[in-house]
């Protein structure tokens, strides 16, 4: 005998979000746990193949995986990522889009370089301090993006690496003093760059330090994904850019 059952929306009934993760990535996941704990979102990760020598060259060839990658997600998500701000520069984020769309066509794609853009827009930030954990042939890209969409970089420091699986074992404390080294009265913000560069844990105490906003690429990329997926995540995130809904209400209300 058949038993009955009922059907809804499935889990997440606020948010049906992607990722197309990096398998050279060890933070990104780690740190979407902690925003996400406990919230009506929910999140499906698949990999994509990375080179952990990292070079536009070997940045160039996920172009060709990400629709592979992006098909082993389930239909019906609201908004996927593809979660790597030097890649989605050099492949451009148009084709990205295209890639991930070419078998979800419904979806809201989103990529790192262009929540970070939309972020330092929303923030109100012109100029920024830009830190990196990769060799100058990859952040330079990035900056020129950055340029030609109106956020110049007035100060920029670097670890110099280029083995990813390196960059996932950067202690967060080494982070925060290149931030402070990376910071200027000129910068209206920090950028730290790379979805493999462990941050959550200084925002705050950074941007209190500063007094003034620091966006990571993680920071950036989930609250973009957020917004795009139209779910209220005030408070959810460290640091000014998930308080900016908060901040708002007493300017409409005053008005």
């Amino acid at each position: 005998m058949d038993i009955q059952y009922d059907t809804d929306g499935g889990a997440g009934s606020a948010a049906r979000l992607g990722l197309i993760v990096l398998s050279t990535d060890e933070t990104l996941e780690f740190e979407a746990r902690q925003l996400l704990a406990g919230r009506d979102v929910s999140l499906a990760h698949t990999r994509i193949k990375a080179e952990a020598d990292v070079t536009p060259e070997t940045l160039a060839m996920m172009e060709g995986r990400l629709t592979d990658s992006a098909a082993l997600l389930p239909s019906e998500l609201d908004v996927i990522g593809y979660a790597c701000t030097s890649a989605s520069t050099v492949i451009g984020p148009a084709r990205v889009a295209e890639r991930i769309r070419a078998v979800h066509p419904d979806a809201t794609a989103c990529n790192p370089i262009s929540a970070v853009m939309a972020a330092l827009g929303a923030l109100e930030v012109r100029t920024l301090a830009y830190v990196s954990p990769y060799v100058p042939e990859v952040t330079a890209p990035m900056r020129a993006m950055l340029a030609e969409n109106g956020f110049q970089t007035v100060s920029e420091r670097s670890f110099g690496e280029s083995d990813d699986r390196t960059v996932a074992r950067i202690c967060e404390s080494s982070t925060r003093a290149l931030i402070e080294q990376a910071n200027t009265d000129e910068a209206d913000a920090v950028f730290v760059s790379c979805t493999n560069l462990r941050s959550f844990g200084l925002i705050d105490e950074a941007e209190a330090a500063l007094g003034k906003p620091v966006i990571s690429s993680n920071l950036a990329l989930l609250w973009h994904m957020l917004e795009q997926a139209g779910a209220d995540a005030s408070g959810w995130g460290p640091g000014r850019l998930f308080r900016l809904r908060d901040e708002a209400e007493p300017q409409r209300a005053s008005a």
